[in-house]
């Protein structure tokens, strides 16, 4: 069967690593066809083109800048995204006819192309719901429901609940999302929603004690202290000032090392803290080499992720599985509505508290220092090769493509399904 996926993500090559990429191989070993569409954006300075990976067909489609910029850019730039990708897929796939059609969130703007495919394909469309827009730009205080900005939440809400409807299917992260979705769209088929995890392609990246004494003298970390690292987006959904709080407690124990690997447009933030308080056991790197970063993650002993307490939405960071696969255990800082705490507490493989509390972060520090670590990284792996493999999410999409309708007629949008 012919499958399309549509992602605004920047992968460079369905062959590396990650939630993306990892699932569309697995269709493909699986005797699919692939097809993918993907962005560029302007900043890179390359046009539109068609890539022939041989397992997939790849197209990059040129549009505009949607990361690392402001509000303003981003948002004009999502809008156009849809046109965008039609006329991309008018000129290379017009003689595709596409059995399912895979896409993503953000952008909830990729409705306007799902509707168009399934329109002239008659395709089955599954949605997998990453990100819960535009109430997460509201949780931010980057959105408003009143004012000028509610315009925008009005109309971003509308496109949402239009996506939603064109989805004969809805993959959530986890139990939480489900039910989030539900509750705030009444006028979703509850048939039609289910978990449907992220999900990699499970590989040992675990390091012998020899190489991890190696990967740290690589980067200049010490060797006889217990490191907790942090890699992945800095930006205003990790709440950086809180990050910065939970650094600065720290700061006068001999026996931890915080070690931050991101980017994002608050890292400045992080770099003023680091400048100017010079605390000696956090070390702050931009990036490091794809490679070396997934063997630093392993030579480390506890994963960090953080979440905004204000956030009412669910998330389940991906990054998680980057932590499980290197077999540690993780300290997750987050809100209270998110269920990731919960999954990490209940598989035994780290720690969880409130992330608008320093004296949780700090107690969670402490269990960590006198926990056995390894054990509680074995338990990591298992649950990642248990639950998050990515033949499990394929399994779950695929039963999909033998059901011989969608199991909902199309929803037609009403004026009274717009807010939360």
């Amino acid at each position: 069967m012919n499958v399309l996926f549509l992602t605004i993500g920047l992968f460079d090559t369905i062959y590396q690593c990650g939630v993306y990429p990892d699932l569309i191989r697995c269709f493909a070993r699986n005797g699919h066809n692939v097809y993918t569409v993907s962005s560029r954006e302007i900043r890179q300075k390359l046009p539109t083109e068609l890539l022939d990976e041989r397992i997939a067909k790849t197209l990059k489609v040129r549009i505009g800048n949607i990361t690392k910029t402001g509000i303003v850019q981003r948002g004009i730039s999502t809008i156009l995204i849809e046109r965008q990708y039609i006329k991309a897929i008018e000129e290379h796939f017009k003689d595709v006819k596409f059995d399912l059609v895979l896409y993503s969130t953000p952008p909830i703007t990729l409705e306007g192309v799902v509707s168009y495919i399934k329109e002239r394909d008659h395709s089955k469309t599954y949605l997998l719901l990453k990100d819960i827009f535009p109430q997460n730009a509201v949780d931010l205080r980057i959105l408003s429901k009143k004012g000028i900005k509610g315009l925008l939440y009005k109309y971003f809400r509308r496109k949402e609940s239009a996506l939603y409807a064109v989805s004969d299917r809805i993959g959530c992260m986890s139990q939480a999302n489900v039910d989030y979705v539900l509750k705030h769209n009444p006028e979703i088929n509850p048939l039609k929603v289910e978990v449907c995890p992220n999900c990699i392609e499970v590989q040992d990246l675990c390091l012998s004690p020899d190489e991890r004494i190696a990967m740290r003298k690589k980067y200049n970390l010490p060797i006889d202290r217990k490191i907790f690292v942090y890699g992945g987006n800095l930006g205003k959904p990790q709440d950086i000032p809180f990050i910065i709080e939970c650094l600065r407690a720290e700061t006068r124990n001999e026996e931890v090392f915080f070690f931050i690997v991101g980017d994002g447009t608050e890292l400045r933030k992080l770099e003023s803290f680091v400048e100017i308080e010079k605390p000696q056991n956090v070390r702050l790197v931009k990036k490091l080499p794809k490679n070396d970063y997934e063997r630093m993650i392993a030579a480390c002993d506890v994963g960090l992720l953080f979440l905004d307490h204000r956030f009412m939405i669910p998330n389940f960071p991906s990054r998680l599985l980057s932590y499980m696969q290197a077999g540690i255990p993780v300290l997750a800082c987050t809100d209270k509505n998110t269920d990731v705490g919960e999954v990490i507490v209940d598989g035994k493989f780290g720690w969880w508290c409130e992330s608008n509390s320093t004296y949780g972060f700090e107690k969670a520090v402490r269990e960590a220092m006198s926990a056995n670590l390894t054990n509680m990284g074995a338990c990591a792996y298992r649950c990642l090769r248990d639950y998050y493999a990515v033949n499990s999410a394929y399994a779950i999409i695929e039963k999909h493509l033998h059901e011989a309708t969608s199991p909902v007629k199309p929803y037609i949008l009403e004026k009274s399904h717009t807010g939360y």
